[in-house]
């Protein structure tokens, strides 16, 4: 098993970027797909990044170019950088590992979750 734990979120405004970070114990992330998801309220949980094991990426088309998702196995750490936020980018951010395939994670299959990080972009 892994333990997933986000941290980074905050309040910021328009334009501004953010990292957040997903500690993982319990095991490597490296033997996981890992990505990144959001909840905004009223909304469904919808990817946002993953990441296989291979190092293939897949970021929604929302934002693409914006975010990038990123592995640190010495750290035991999975980052995503946010940039050039925007209001709709707010929602609460999880962390979410998997020992399948991206396809699944894409597709919110995940065996381990974090708690989340809330987000939040003023205008």
């Amino acid at each position: 098993q892994v333990q997933l734990v986000e941290s980074g979120g905050g309040l910021v405004q328009a334009g501004d970027s953010l990292r957040l970070s997903c500690a993982a114990s319990g095991r490597t992330v490296s033997s996981y797909v890992m990505g990144w998801f959001r909840q905004a309220p009223g909304k469904e949980r919808e990817v946002v990044a993953a990441k296989s094991r291979s190092g293939t990426t897949y970021y929604a088309d929302s934002v693409k170019g914006r975010f990038t998702i990123s592995r640190d196995n010495a750290k035991n750490t999975v980052y995503l950088q946010m940039s050039s936020l925007k209001p709709e980018d707010t929602a609460t951010y999880y962390c979410a590992a998997d020992p399948g395939g991206l396809a699944s994670v894409v597709r919110g299959r995940c065996d381990y979750w974090g708690r989340g990080t809330q987000v939040t972009v003023s205008s």
